[in-house]
């Protein structure tokens, strides 16, 4: 690495700077100030600490002009101008290392605190809020938010050191006009527009504004810069002339009507005609405001103490004055502009009108008083605010302070004694990526990933913070770099609602829990089911209910949850939901003395059953019996059977093949009785097929032929679905036997396509 030399004109020009600097604040220096700081600059020379930027700059050059600026234009003294210099003299690389725990980092310490022993804690202070700011680039890639703003001021901690970032790329864009370097130049333009431009004009440094609006236009925009300036320049001579033939014949009635007031013209910038064409779709010659005529009344309030009275002279002046442009000058009543009667929001007062002046041109007239002219510029309603450039409350605040120190002149050494406390309820924090979000103080790492998308919050299982792993409630500070680490076995607990902070992330953790307690309670119900079904017991959803009851839950969903998370056993379910059934079944069971618990009962199958003395004949004409056929296995006659005492006393009459009778069997044996049918079968009864085939054409038309051919049968619906060439389906009928039944089956075997038919 060279060491950076000095041209013979980049020496001449140091010079001429630094008289400049002694001339303007050279009171403010100690004796031995300036021999110092040559040596330091030397020093830092002879260890290549300083070398050209990308524009091929010399970073000394540069920080004289910078500071230049900032006496100039901004009247920063003694600390805020060493700090410039000082801080040009700091290695890049060293910054990095004072700002991470790379290795240097105690070296790069002693550096700082040499400056802080050589040339006070005041100058020390600023050349930290430099570093710290410049640091936040190496983190985004874009910075044209107002998340980057607050970030950057929070930074600072030091206000003169935002003063000296706009001073500095004031200078920058000075320099670089003729740069070949253009996507560096591109970047610093867009920095300046979307960052430092907006700052200054918040901090009412009007000038620099406009410059680096202009510049930035000029640079981004060539070819409307140019044609903006050309025809600006093509017309001044004239505009100025326009402006005074315009303005001359206002003054003299408004002197004869004894007003005290002065006026004056302005032309709009050249990046603000630029602005108001592309937002007017017009060319040039189509923006009649190039300029604004503005009347500042001297309302002489001081002899007045009512307030009500002051305002109310203070209107009946301006709209006197309003009376006087437009009896000379036609107005337009489309342009009227009454914040006087009813004031904006912020505070803001001025009556703004449109009249045809002379050759028929439109020019806007603002018509105010010195008070509210005043609050226009430097109180509440400072002109950026009413032009809608909307920013944080608590920023705006002290950045009016700090505009109110810079007219203040003298008072300065106020500033030199303020210390930023901004932001101390926020915290701003990068995604790797660069991009910059803001969290309330108090966020954790789980904010975080809530924050970037629900997916990510949800699977969170910790991040890293600046290359450092740390857990999911590790809280976040301003300038962190944040990186999420995922599970996709992870899932939301209940005891993260107490680890975030932000209302957004709780609620969409309850989401999340909410969710998964559906699904995972769908998962049990499934599991549930399939277990009845293995044991072949068909679930009565009343009996289900009052089983769910009995066992101490009064929302079924946390019956399911409680399935789900093993806290209650299936096995449990199932025994307590046939006890139910049985309750419900026999309601009264025989008073028998022998213990339930030595009780086993040898399960009986249908031979021992029909085998009994006892048999219940079921016929059309059975009186005195309360007998229903059973929805879990629609018997038919033909079919065997058997019966079960019911809760009312009837019996429900079962097939033997029912899926329930195992268990009806063996858990309540002494309820079961045989039964048979009498005579032949004369009432028609219900029964499903389950038909499966190819899916051929005519197939369903082929199966309802046969039906409708058969006597005493009646199709009552039929349900086919179709996959892959494959149809299966439900067929339910009526028939009067089984005889009947088994007939229709084989003849539906024999159907074309037909590979299954039975009973279910």
């Amino acid at each position: 690495m060279d060491k950076l030399h000095f041209t013979n004109k980049e020496k001449r020009l140091a010079l001429e700077l630094i008289d400049n600097i002694k001339l303007n604040i050279g009171d403010t220096f100690d004796d031995n100030d300036v021999s110092t700081l040559r040596e330091y600059v030397y020093g830092a020379l002879e260890n290549n600490n300083i070398q050209r930027d990308v524009f091929g700059l010399n970073p000394i050059i540069k920080a004289l002009q910078t500071a230049k600026i900032a006496i100039d234009e901004i009247g920063l003294k003694r600390d805020g101008i060493f700090a410039i210099l000082l801080y040009s003299t700091i290695n890049y690389q060293d910054m990095v290392e004072m700002m991470t725990d790379n290795k240097g980092k105690g070296e790069s310490l002693g550096i700082l605190d040499e400056i802080g022993n050589t040339f006070g804690v005041s100058c020390l202070q600023i050349v930290k809020g430099l570093i710290k700011v410049h640091s936040l680039y190496t983190k985004s890639q874009v910075i044209e938010s107002e998340n980057f703003r607050n970030l950057l001021l929070s930074f600072a901690e030091d206000m003169r050191v935002i003063l000296i970032m706009i001073a500095e790329r004031v200078n920058l864009m000075r320099q670089i006009r003729d740069t070949k370097e253009v996507d560096a130049k591109r970047k610093v333009s867009e920095e300046a527009s979307y960052l430092y431009a907006p700052l200054a004009h918040k901090l009412g440094l009007y000038k620099l504004k406009s410059e680096l609006e202009d510049l930035s236009l000029k640079y981004l925009e060539h070819d409307a810069y140019y044609m903006i300036r050309e025809k600006l320049n093509a017309t001044k001579k004239s505009r100025d002339a326009y402006i005074e033939r315009f303005i001359e014949p206002v003054r003299k009635q408004l002197e004869e009507a004894g007003l005290k007031f002065h006026m004056k013209g302005r032309t709009k910038s050249i990046h603000s005609i630029w602005q108001k064409m592309k937002k007017q779709q017009c060319e040039f010659e189509g923006i009649y405001d190039l300029f604004a005529i503005r009347i500042i009344i001297d309302s002489n309030m001081d002899e007045l103490t009512d307030e009500k009275k002051m305002h109310s002279q203070e209107l009946k002046q301006c709209w006197q004055a309003y009376s006087i442009v437009t009896d000379m000058y036609q107005p337009n009543p489309k342009r009227l502009r009454d914040w006087l009667s009813v004031p904006k929001s912020n505070g803001y007062e001025s009556l703004h009108i449109t009249v045809l002046g002379p050759e028929n041109k439109w020019v806007e007239v603002q018509i105010r008083t010195e008070r509210m002219d005043n609050i226009a510029e430097r109180g509440l309603a400072a002109h950026w605010r009413y032009k809608g450039i909307k920013g944080d409350s608590h920023a705006d605040n002290w950045l009016e302070y700090i505009r109110t120190a810079l007219e203040a002149g003298d008072g300065l050494q106020v500033m030199d004694q303020f210390k930023m406390g901004l932001y101390e309820d926020e915290v701003f924090v990068f995604t790797p990526k660069g991009d910059l979000y803001k969290f309330p103080k108090g966020a954790t790492v789980l904010d975080f990933a809530y924050h970037i998308h629900t997916g990510v919050g949800n699977t969170c299982v910790g991040g890293k913070i600046n290359g450092k792993v740390v857990p999911i409630r590790e809280k976040l500070h301003s300038g962190d770099s944040v990186e999420i680490i995922t599970q996709n076995n992870q899932k939301p607990k209940r005891d993260w609602l107490n680890i975030v902070f932000t209302s957004r992330a709780k609620s969409k953790i309850r989401l999340a829990l909410k969710d998964l307690q559906i699904k995972d309670g769908l998962l049990a119900k499934e599991t549930l089911e399939r277990r009845f079904k293995n044991k072949k017991i068909d679930v009565d959803e009343g009996t289900m209910s009052h089983t769910i009851k009995k066992l101490g839950f009064k929302v079924v969903g946390d019956f399911y949850r409680a399935i789900a998370e093993e806290q209650l056993d299936i096995n449990t379910v199932i025994d307590k939901y046939l006890e139910v059934y049985g309750q419900e079944q026999n309601p009264n069971p025989p008073i028998t003395t022998r213990s339930a618990e030595n009780f086993n009962f040898e399960a009986q199958d249908a031979a021992s059953i029909v085998g009994h003395d006892d048999v219940l004949v079921i016929d059309q004409n059975l009186k005195g019996v309360d007998y229903s056929l059973a929805k879990c296995c629609h018997p038919i006659y033909g079919d065997s059977i058997f019966g079960f005492v019911t809760v009312n006393g009837g019996i429900k009459i079962h097939r033997m093949e029912c899926p329930n009778a195992p268990e009806l069997r063996k858990r309540f044996g002494y309820r079961v009785v045989k039964a048979r049918w009498s005579g032949k079968g004369s009432s028609q009864y219900s029964i499903t097929l389950r038909i499966i085939g190819n899916d051929d054409i005519g197939i369903v038309n082929n199966i309802t032929s046969i039906i409708s051919k058969e006597e005493k049968i009646m199709m009552r619906s039929i349900n086919i679905d179709s996959h892959d060439g494959l149809f299966s389906g439900n067929l339910e009928v009526m028939v009067d036997a089984t005889s009947k039944m088994e007939s229709l089956i084989k003849k539906l075997r024999t159907v074309k396509g037909v590979i299954q038919v039975t009973r279910i």
